[in-house]
């Protein structure tokens, strides 16, 4: 595989609750100050201590918006995380290690999944190793792979007596730090910034700070005089590319919609604990004090329930009172929500839903990666109403989009499900400093607060009123002289339960018909994304128009900005379907009929069947395909999916467009990659 954009990948592995988080964040931190841009991705298991977790961190000096499955750099203090990650490592790359395995016995390694095992017990006897440590440290040298040892126990004893602290029980938490330290030593990387980040890392510790610190330049130290042959391309990485600091931010999607909630002046939030969903409530948790204008301070209340019913219902009632409101789940909880979610349709709440998805059904893999939900969200409630539901392709739109979803919601004056998943809500990247300034907040149509004079009953307030519109006044609970019902029945203009048939049949026009409102007041942009297309060249051969939604898009970016400087003679096209509810599947055939046509104009030979339609999505079924395939006469020939629990990479996206070019492809594509 050729990916022309220069990057380095880095994972740091070891048993949950050892420090990898901890440890991966200060190297983030470190990379980022640098100058470099950074995209991290964050895995682990469902239980609390234990099981294997690991986080990848790939870096350049060019944008970067996904993880590749190549490791450069190997960082490990435990035998598990050696055996799950070696096989990934590069020809020529780095392994950091305690030699203290091979005192070990890989069949002993209780927490060691199947497919690991297997994987390495292929590749030893493909090589003509022994199954055991030393004969993997073999294949790695016969693979140019530097190792690097790293004798934590060893140093630690060391680091203590220089420090005069014999605590080892208490020191062995440092050795995280060790490894962060010896990973970037191998980078060569500066100190006073190394220093630095762990300082911010620890900035309410001082003495953590500071013991963390003297262990990281002790490690650091260790392996500039212990090591001296690290290959070039590492140790030379960060001056050959020759980056300088600018003025970004490192953004983690369980804390960017929260960051949007903020701003788009949300002022309550419910929420049942449940993976990845939880965290975004507990960022706002933390963040609920705010400081406005002239030293008034506001907040956001956020309120752990009792369950994910009692959480929508909350959050409804707070919406009535005209407060922006949200609740936040994952799959099986808004499964619970699918009632409430239909009162707040035939009640015309505008209402917040943020979906993080995950792998299911039931419980599933609680902590691990798919996009399984969206034709559950669109039908999610019984019998018909309208709903918007509106997914965010990365970690910077999901601010963004948390702002538009709101205004969505009060303006159509309906529930809105914002569709995040696993993937964006455990990433991190680094970005510009979002633009909040300049966000508008769109409350849509409120009643004014006259009063009824004489009792004249052509100003009786009519919550439900009937007529050209179908988004009628609303008026917050307890407003004078605006009385009106609420009730899970159909019901009159004023709210009052009726089984009445006219009544019936304008009543559902009138909620119904918001689904064409909502296409036609909705920004075309904010529906679809053209996301990439390149230069039409009047030697084009084919058309390559890729469709997707949610968080498989920065794989595919990173993709076709690799393919496009390997192949010259394909025109691209990338769309991003936004708005998946109500579907613009008008507006998907006209985009790609305008592309042809332009194609058309430059090369005479391009021809209908040049088009190749290719659905990329995280699912078994193919659900976007089936509403593509519902709602226009688009048939996509490739599908490429995904369902095992492990995020798209952009090695997978790029090798499956390659070989659906060179006509080498199934029609259904499963990749399969991941640890």
């Amino acid at each position: 595989m050729l990916i022309s954009r220069e990057s380095i990948s880095w994972v740091i592995g070891g048993p949950q609750g050892s420090g990898v988080d901890s440890a991966s964040h200060i190297f983030l931190k470190s990379i980022a100050m640098s100058g470099m841009n950074v995209f991290g991705r964050r895995e682990y298991h469902s239980n609390i201590k234990g099981e294997h977790s690991y986080f990848s961190v790939r870096f350049s000096k060019d944008i970067l918006r996904s993880h590749v499955d190549k490791v450069d750099i190997l960082t490990t203090f435990d035998s598990e995380s050696i055996v799950r990650h070696s096989p990934f490592l590069v020809d020529g790359g780095v392994l950091i290690y305690d030699p203290d395995i091979l005192t070990k016995k890989i069949e002993e390694i209780h927490t060691l999944d199947m497919s690991s095992e297997y994987r390495l017990r292929r590749i030893l006897l493909e090589k003509k190793k022994n199954y055991d440590f030393q004969g993997l440290l073999e294949e790695l040298r016969q693979r140019n792979v530097t190792l690097v040892e790293l004798p934590y126990f060893q140093l630690i004893k060391e680091f203590s007596e220089q420090i005069k602290d014999n605590s080892l029980s208490k020191l062995a938490r440092i050795t995280n730090v060790m490894s962060l330290a010896a990973s970037l030593a191998v980078l060569r990387f500066d100190t006073a910034l190394m220093k630095h980040a762990i300082q911010e890392t620890f900035i309410n510790k001082p003495k953590i700070s500071e013991i963390n610190v003297e262990a990281a330049l002790y490690t650091y130290e260790y392996i500039e005089r212990n090591f001296k042959n690290i290959p070039e391309r590492y140790s030379n990485f960060l001056k050959r590319e020759k980056v300088t600091a600018k003025h970004v931010i490192l953004a983690q999607g369980n804390q960017t919609s929260p960051l949007g909630k903020i701003v788009a002046g949300c002022r309550f939030q419910t929420y049942y604990p449940i993976t990845p969903a939880t965290d975004d409530s507990e960022y706002l948790e933390s963040n609920q004090i705010l400081k406005q204008k002239d030293n008034i301070n506001g907040s956001v209340v956020v309120i752990q329930t009792e369950d994910e019913i009692a959480a929508i219902t909350m959050a409804i009632g707070a919406a009535l009172t005209g407060v922006r409101s949200c609740t936040t789940t994952s799959g099986p909880g808004f499964s619970l929500m699918a009632e409430a979610l239909g009162w707040a349709g035939i009640n015309e709440v505008p209402l917040l839903v943020s979906l993080y998805q995950r792998a299911g059904p039931s419980t599933g893999l609680p902590t691990r990666q798919e996009q399984g939900d969206l034709l559950f969200a669109i039908h999610a409630g019984h019998g018909e109403f309208p709903k918007i539901v509106y997914a965010s392709g990365d970690i910077e739109e999901s601010f963004y989009d948390t702002i538009r979803a709101f205004n969505y919601a009060e303006i159509f004056q309906t529930p809105v499900i914002h569709l995040l998943d696993k993937y964006l809500a455990n990433s991190i990247i680094t970005c510009s400093p979002f633009d909040y300034k300049t966000k508008k907040i769109l409350r849509g149509k409120f009643t004014d607060k006259t009063k009824v004079q004489n009792n004249d009953k052509s100003e009786i307030y009519k919550r439900f009123k009937l007529g050209d519109e179908p988004v009628s006044p609303r008026a917050p609970l307890g407003m004078e002289d605006k009385i009106y019902w609420n009730t899970g029945d159909e019901h009159d203009e004023f709210g009052h339960i009726t089984e009445d048939p006219i009544t019936r049949m304008r009543m559902m026009e009138k909620r119904l018909s918001k689904l064409d409102y909502i296409q036609k007041v909705i920004p075309l942009e904010e529906q679809i994304s053209i996301d990439f297309e390149n230069d039409i060249k009047s030697d084009m051969k084919k058309l390559l128009v890729i469709m997707s939604w949610g968080s498989t898009k920065g794989a595919i970016l990173d993709s076709l900005e690799d393919l496009v400087s390997e192949i010259h003679d394909v025109q691209f096209l990338f769309i991003q379907l936004k708005l998946l509810n109500p579907f613009p599947g008008k507006l998907l055939q006209e985009i790609i009929n305008n592309k042809i046509d332009q194609i058309r104009k430059k090369s005479k030979s391009f021809l209908e069947k040049d088009v190749i339609y290719v659905t990329v999505e995280m699912n078994f079924l193919s659900q976007l395909d089936i509403l593509i395939k519902q709602n226009t006469v688009i048939k996509s020939k490739f599908k490429i999916l995904k369902y095992n629990g492990r995020p798209m990479s952009h090695t997978e996206i790029h090798d499956s467009l390659i070989n659906i070019l060179n006509n080498n492809s199934k029609d259904r594509v499963i990749l399969t990659n991941g640890v």
